[in-house]
C-alpha cells in the first residue's frame, strides 16, 4: 500500500552514516524530512544533500531533523560523502540511510517500476512531531529539488497545524493568510484580532498570526 497523507509514517531501524537508527526515536518530538536518492555518486544528488546540509540550521530552527536514504552500502556512503563535502564546500551534517535490502524504500513506496526498477525515485516525506506524513513530493531521477521550496511548505504546515488558517498560492512566512472557511465572521475578532480582510465571503485574509 502506498503511503497517504495523514498516515502514520513507517518506523524502521536502518544503519545511517551517524550509526543506527530507529526513525521515531531519532525523531523524538521534533518533526522530519526524509529523502531519497537513487543511488550513490550520482551528479544531481550530490548537489542535493550538499544544499541541505547549508541549509541544516534553517531546518534546526523548525525543529526538523534531516535524514536522506539510498539504496547504496555505509562503505559506499562514506567514501562519497567526503566527495560531496569537497566538491559542494560543505559538510554533511545528517544521517545517509543505507537501505541495500531496500527495506525502508519499499516501506515508503519510494521505488517505481515504471521509472527505474532498481533506483528509488526522489521521493521527500514531511512527517509531524505526531509522526504523521504532512507532505510527500515525488521528483523523477533527472530533476533537483528546491530546498528553498521544502522550507516553505514546512513553514505552511506548522503555521497551519496551529492556527485554523491556510496558506495561498506562493505564500512565503510573513505574508497575510488566508481564513479557514469553518471559522465564520463572529469567531474572527477572537481568534485573529490582528484584523481581516473579506475579498468575497469565502476568501478572507489575515496577517499571519504567529509573527
Amino acid at each position: 500500500m502506498a503511503l497517504r497523507l495523514g498516515d502514520t509514517a513507517p518506523d524502521f531501524t536502518a544503519e545511517s552514516t551517524e550509526g543506527t537508527i530507529s526513525l521515531h526515536e531519532y525523531l523524538g518530538d521534533h518533526w522530519g524530512i526524509l529523502f531519497s536518492h537513487p543511488a550513490d555518486y550520482t551528479p544531481v544528488c550530490t548537489t542535493e544533500l550538499g544544499t541541505a546540509a547549508k541549509l541544516k540550521s534553517e531546518f534546526d530552527k523548525r525543529k526538523v531533523k534531516m535524514l536522506a536514504l539510498s539504496v547504496d552500502g555505509l562503505e559506499s556512503h562514506k567514501g562519497w560523502v567526503k566527495d560531496i563535502n569537497e566538491t559542494q564546500q560543505t559538510t554533511v551534517n545528517f544521517p545517509i540511510i543505507a537501505d541495500e535490502d531496500r527495506k525502508v524504500s519499499e516501506l515508503y513506496d519510494m521505488i517505481h517500476p515504471n521509472s527505474n526498477e532498481n533506483f528509488t525515485v526522489r521521493s521527500v516525506f514531511v512527517i509531524g512531531n505526531d509522526k504523521k506524513v504532512k507532505l510527500i513530493i515525488t521528483y523523477p531521477a533527472s530533476t533537483g529539488r528546491n530546498f528553498d521550496e521544502l522550507l516553505r511548505v514546512i513553514d505552511s504546515l506548522q503555521l497551519t497545524a496551529n492556527y485554523s488558517v491556510a496558506t495561498p498560492a506562493n505564500w512565503k512566512h510573513g505574508e497575510d493568510v488566508v481564513i479557514a472557511p469553518a471559522i465564520s465572521n463572529e469567531q474572527i475578532p477572537s481568534k485573529f484580532p490582528k484584523g481581516h480582510k473579506e475579498i468575497k465571503p469565502y476568501l478572507r485574509t489575515t496577517p499571519q498570526p504567529n509573527l
